[in-house]
C-alpha cells in the first residue's frame, strides 16, 4: 500500500481523494454560513450546532490533516511534474493546450493556503480559545459580521473566494476522473456539475462579504 501511494498514480490517487473530501467541507461550511442571513438567532444556534456536535470536534482535526495532505501532495505533484516535464513543453501554447485554471492549480492552491491562515486567525482561533474577544463582541453572530467592517478584509475574501472557485473549476473534475467516478457517458452533466458547485462556493461565500460590509 505504501508503494502505492508513493507512485505518480497513487499520489495523484490519494491527492483526489482529500480534494473530494474538502468539496463536501466546502458546502456543508457554506450552509452553515448562509444562516448570517437568517439573523442572530439562526446563526448562533448553526455556531453552537458546529461547536458542539461530537461528530463535527472529531471531524475538524481530520479536515485539518485533509487540508495539510491536500496542500503537500499538490506541491509535490508539481515538483515531480516539473522535473519530469520536457525542456521544449515550454515552448508550447500553453492557452492552446490548456485553460488558466488547470495549468495554475498550485498558484491559486497557495494564495487560497495563505488566505486560510488568515481566516482561522481571525475565526477558529478566537472561537476555540479566546472566547473572550467572541464575547466582547456579543454573540458569534455580531463577531463574524464585525469582521466584515473592514473593506480591505472583505476584498481579501471575495477574491479568495473566487480563486477558490477558479481552483474548483478543474479540481472537481479532475478528482473524479481520478477516483474513476467519472464515466464517458456521463462527462457533460459531471463538467455542467463542476462549473455549478465551483459558482456556488464563489458566489455564494462573496455574496455574504459583500452583504454585510455594504448592506
Amino acid at each position: 500500500m505504501s508503494g502505492y501511494f508513493s507512485s505518480s498514480v497513487g499520489r495523484k490517487f490519494f491527492m483526489a481523494l482529500t480534494g473530494l473530501f474538502l468539496v463536501l467541507f466546502l458546502l456543508v461550511h457554506l450552509v452553515a454560513n448562509l444562516t448570517l442571513f437568517g439573523g442572530a438567532d439562526a446563526f448562533n444556534a448553526a455556531s453552537h450546532f458546529m461547536g458542539t456536535n461530537p461528530l463535527i470536534q472529531v471531524m475538524q482535526p481530520v479536515l485539518a490533516l485533509g487540508f495539510i495532505a491536500h496542500i503537500a501532495m499538490g506541491i509535490i505533484l508539481e515538483l515531480k511534474n516539473n522535473e519530469a516535464r520536457p525542456i521544449g513543453y515550454a515552448k508550447n501554447n500553453a492557452n492552446a493546450n490548456s485553460k488558466w485554471a488547470s495549468r495554475n492549480m498550485i498558484v491559486t492552491g497557495l494564495m487560497i493556503l495563505a488566505f486560510l491562515v488568515l481566516h482561522i486567525i481571525h475565526y477558529f482561533v478566537p472561537f476555540k480559545f479566546n472566547t473572550e474577544l467572541v464575547e466582547a463582541a456579543g454573540t458569534h453572530y455580531d463577531f463574524v459580521i464585525a469582521r466584515f467592517d473592514s473593506l480591505l478584509y472583505t476584498i481579501i475574501y471575495v477574491i479568495a473566494f473566487i480563486l477558490l472557485g477558479m481552483h474548483l473549476m478543474h479540481g472537481f473534475q479532475s478528482s473524479l476522473t481520478t477516483t474513476g467516478i467519472r464515466h464517458e457517458k456521463y462527462k457533460k452533466c459531471i463538467v455542467q456539475l463542476g462549473v455549478a458547485y465551483s459558482i456556488l462556493i464563489a458566489v455564494g461565500f462573496s455574496a455574504i462579504a459583500l452583504w454585510f460590509h455594504f448592506v
